[in-house]
């Protein structure tokens, strides 16, 4: 068995709740859209796909509500990555490589390698349009951040405001502009329906 089916295995196994396993395979179909006229390493990409989020799952992740609000779950995705990838005979040489983009997928971070800025571009897709919707709402309630939907509206709203220009490449500010669309027509549906009364 290849390693890239050995690794999607290990975090389909991992995922928890389970809808958080459809980032993965959604983020790897982005990056080979974004990607599909660059040349670069797929096998880094894919391997910083698959486990750049390890550490939100439930199992990897504190349960504690005071530890989970200091808790980062990217340095507990780079420390477990290089293990992991060996174990699964990832090529040794690009294992730096795939810390490397996973070290720098937040928004908040300047990638240093194309592979990171591929990475980092899609998983900002992942936060707008309808699936950053979804990926927002069905957390209100049992996580720190969205006690209620004024929360998860708020954050939808920020995403929409900061996101965008962090983008990098062409090809990806080109797929963002519908997905921008569909979560701003959503953030001004919600509020004619609700204005304040949004809870």
């Amino acid at each position: 068995m290849s390693f890239r089916q050995t690794l999607a295995d290990y975090i389909e196994a991992q995922a928890k709740p389970r809808e958080k396993f459809g980032h993965q395979p959604r983020l790897y179909a982005l990056t080979q859209q974004i990607g599909r006229a660059m040349e670069y390493d797929e096998d880094v990409v894919y391997a910083a796909v698959w486990l750049h989020d390890l550490g939100v799952f439930t199992g990897h992740r504190p349960e504690d509500l005071e530890q989970l609000k200091r808790w980062n779950n990217t340095s507990y995705a780079m420390e477990k990555t290089p293990d992991l990838l060996a174990a699964m005979g990832f090529p040794a040489h690009k294992i730096p490589a795939v810390v490397e983009a996973i070290r720098t997928h937040q928004p908040a971070y300047e990638p240093q390698t194309l592979e990171g800025t591929i990475l980092r571009d899609a998983d900002i897709l992942e936060q707008l349009g309808a699936v950053g919707i979804l990926r927002t709402v069905c957390k209100v309630g049992r996580d720190t951040r969205f006690a209620d939907f004024t929360s998860a509206a708020q954050s939808l709203r920020q995403a929409l405001a900061d996101l965008p220009p962090k983008i990098k490449l062409p090809e990806t500010q080109e797929l963002a502009r519908p997905r921008m669309q569909a979560l701003a027509a959503f953030l001004a549906s919600v509020d004619a329906e609700a204005g304040p009364l949004l809870y």
